[in-house]
């Protein structure tokens, strides 16, 4: 059986505590985790929190060593993650808008959505882009070259005699 955690949940964290458990809406894993501490400071152990929280042992003293380590916000909160980085860059946003505003390269009529991605790759403006990233820039500044300009009626109809 693992040893136990002395834990010693300062006053002022405790009164933290209570306010987050009364405040209105928080994350489940926050509550939870805000739970156990509170037991902690009332003297409770690891395997006695885990068995009034649907958490495991592990868990708890997982939480107990944020707090120890890193105080209430370490205890409470997950680190924040940095994230996947964008596959367009600035320049390189500004640089697709800058292609589809021009003409359609030779034996297209218009861009599509694959022919900006392949063309984009192929004039090495940007080293890879798919088809949904550049949907999704296109969608974000309200472009749409595959639509070609319409003229009014009277001016087709006049063409046409």
């Amino acid at each position: 059986m693992p040893h136990a955690i002395p834990v010693q949940i300062q006053p002022r964290d405790l009164v933290r505590i209570e306010g987050l458990l009364r405040s209105g809406v928080q994350q489940v894993r926050v509550v939870l985790r805000a739970l156990a501490l509170r037991q902690f400071a009332l003297g409770a152990r690891a395997p006695e929190v885990a068995r009034t929280l649907p958490l495991s042992a592990k868990a708890i003293r997982q939480i107990a060593h944020r707090y120890t380590a890193g105080g209430l916000d370490r205890a409470l909160f997950d680190r924040t993650r940095p994230g996947i980085k964008p596959i367009l860059d600035e320049s390189g946003r500004e640089r697709i808008v800058a292609m589809v505003r021009g003409k359609p390269p030779e034996g297209s009529a218009r861009w599509t959505v694959r022919l900006v991605a392949e063309e984009a790759v192929r004039r090495n403006l940007v080293p890879r882009a798919g088809r949904e990233t550049i949907r999704v820039l296109l969608q974000q500044l309200n472009l749409k070259p595959w639509r070609k300009q319409s003229a009014p009626r009277g001016e087709l109809e006049a063409e046409s005699r």
